[in-house]
């Protein structure tokens, strides 16, 4: 691999990382997606709008994420929230009146137009992500994740680090994935199972699924495209 890897150290109470959600419903996978630490990469540098130049860039460069847990077989805890959106706002309040959600000809809807939605959120996961970064680029995004513009955070903005998220620059990924057992060891942690970028023949190591994960374009119109990656669970390499 000519380009360097970084490591990211992505521990907190509540992670969220959604590949397929609509407004009512906002799941999470098991796993952080590439577009949300992309997205998490954007926030650090302070970069907003559309980032097609970046993201396509980033686009055919590899990612491994890999999780870990206390004890065999445990799954952190799956976390619904329940939200009302559009909910008790007065009519007759100026103000108020224009953030009740409206219907498309722009009146107000029966009952106030009020939204329900489920969000789910995984409880006190832990990830390491060796996320290959273009070699002209490292230090930029070095420098960027450990002073960053905007705060980042683990698929939603109430998902807050608790910990060092930027842990090194690597000149390989086994590097960075060494360097990542050795934190984990140093937490008790062992790993549970490691998601990489699919290769031919993956399918005698581990499940291989298809995810729309990968971002084209930011902003306020966001596109992206598929990748397909291969899900390794620690018990399949022993």
């Amino acid at each position: 691999m000519s380009n360097p890897c970084i490591l990211l150290w992505l521990e907190a109470p509540l992670q969220s990382w959604g590949a397929d959600s609509r407004f009512g419903r906002r799941d999470t996978l098991d796993f952080p997606t590439k577009s949300g630490l992309l997205g998490l990469l954007c926030c650090a540098l302070g970069a907003g709008g559309e980032q097609r130049e970046l993201l396509d860039e980033m686009a055919p460069l590899r990612q491994t994420v890999i999780a870990f847990q206390r004890e065999r077989g445990e799954r952190p805890p799956l976390l619904r929230d329940f939200q009302m959106v559009g909910s008790g706002y007065d009519e007759k309040d100026d103000w108020e009146k224009m953030l009740i959600p409206r219907k498309r000809d722009g009146g107000i809807a029966v009952g106030g137009g009020t939204k329900m939605t489920y969000r789910y959120y995984l409880q006190e996961a832990t990830f390491a992500a060796a996320v290959e970064v273009p070699a002209a680029r490292a230090t930029e995004f070095a420098e960027a994740l450990q002073a960053p513009v905007w705060d980042i955070y683990f698929g939603r903005k109430c998902c807050a680090p608790t910990d060092l998220v930027f842990r090194g620059r690597f000149e390989s990924e086994a590097a960075a994935i060494e360097a990542a057992s050795a934190i984990a060891a140093e937490k008790s942690l062992r790993e549970a199972f490691r998601v990489r970028d699919y290769a031919a023949g993956d399918e005698s190591a581990g499940e291989v699924v298809a995810l729309n994960d990968v971002p084209v374009q930011f902003g306020t119109r966001k596109k992206y495209r598929e990748r397909r990656v291969t899900i390794i669970h620690e018990s399949n390499e022993e």
